[in-house]
């Protein structure tokens, strides 16, 4: 980094970083990912948001991770990472891939939510207007809406990437047999789906019935989000609930109740962590990355010590029977 608004980025960044080809594509994606579900919206400290994601491209992480509501309020967090990039990455679009989704509710009314072709044409020429971006990378359907037919919502992001608005499109929180049609109508349309983006963790191993191995086998590539399952699988709570953290403050996505109940299980992965020589949350990480078909995980961060920390975790992905074994015993 150099003077104030003349930031020059690391030239050591990709030594840092491994890179994972993402399903049966000509993409690479960092191991980690930065998400900006949180901490960018208008309500963060600005300055903050600058320097995490200068922080993550200076180690290599080259993929940002937005949605339309991103916020808060809904639409910030893609206003303000426009902004940033306008600021500090006008010289590095061309070595970053950003994505954006649509799905969940935007605005008022029948057209603002779900997976309509009017609302997915609308709410991707808003993503790109507040970003300032002519094209975005990846573009998202955020979940799926079993009211529209899959093959409006599938026709709509093929389109997206014909009109040179997406250069590759994805599918998040889709269901294995959902998931299945889609990537076949995607394939007919000649737009294959790139990648699934599902929630895992090691307190949420859902897509282990069934998506992980479709992924595999479609050679469709994941990127997962909650690694950490909201701050759980890592030391914040091994000594308790701290007064400022998210589960006292009885956030949406976790309660202190939930916390205590899984305190025994956190307590008992945090020595087999400091066996491995990582902390909790760096052991989650590297126990997602020890299957070759995830391709990404997505980090959330709102300290740069928090993205120095995630980072580290690439260092051991490799785990033994033994170590799967206690993982496995502690969980059941």
């Amino acid at each position: 980094m150099s003077k104030k608004n003349n930031y020059v980025a690391d030239s050591n960044r990709y030594e840092k970083m491994n890179y994972r080809r993402t399903g049966n594509s000509g993409l690479l994606l960092p191991e980690l990912s930065l998400g900006l579900w949180h901490n960018f919206g208008d309500v963060d400290n600005f300055k903050n948001s600058r320097n995490l994601l200068k922080c993550a491209f200076d180690n290599g992480i080259t993929h940002f991770d937005l949605a339309n509501n991103y916020g808060p309020p809904p639409g910030s967090a893609e206003k303000n990472f426009g902004k940033i990039l306008k600021k500090d990455f006008k010289n590095y679009r061309d070595e970053l891939i950003i994505s954006s989704k649509a799905g969940y509710g935007m605005w008022p009314g029948p057209y603002g939510d779900w997976g309509s072709k009017k609302f997915l044409v609308a709410s991707l020429d808003q993503s790109l207007q507040r970003m300032g971006l002519d094209y975005v990378d990846v573009f998202y359907h955020h979940r799926p809406d079993y009211d529209t037919p899959l093959e409006e919502t599938m026709g709509t992001l093929d389109l997206m990437v014909r009109q040179g608005k997406a250069l590759y499109v994805g599918l998040s929180n889709y269901q294995p047999e959902r998931a299945e049609k889609a990537f076949q109508i995607l394939k007919d349309l000649g737009t294959p789906c790139l990648i699934h983006q599902p929630r895992y963790s090691l307190f949420d191993r859902w897509i282990e019935d069934g998506l992980l191995d479709l992924l595999g086998k479609e050679q469709v590539g994941a990127i997962c989000f909650s690694p950490l399952a909201q701050g759980m699988l890592t030391n914040k709570y091994i000594k308790g609930l701290p007064k400022d953290s998210r589960a006292v403050k009885e956030s949406p996505f976790l309660n202190s109740t939930k916390v205590l109940e899984m305190l025994p299980k956190i307590k008992a992965l945090n020595e087999i962590a400091e066996s491995r020589n990582q902390n909790l949350a760096q052991m989650a990480i590297s126990w997602m990355l020890k299957d070759n078909r995830i391709t990404s995980v997505l980090i959330g961060a709102s300290k740069i010590s928090q993205i120095l920390d995630s980072v580290k975790a690439i260092e051991n992905t490799v785990f033994s029977e033994e170590e799967l074994e206690q993982i496995n015993a502690v969980l059941k």
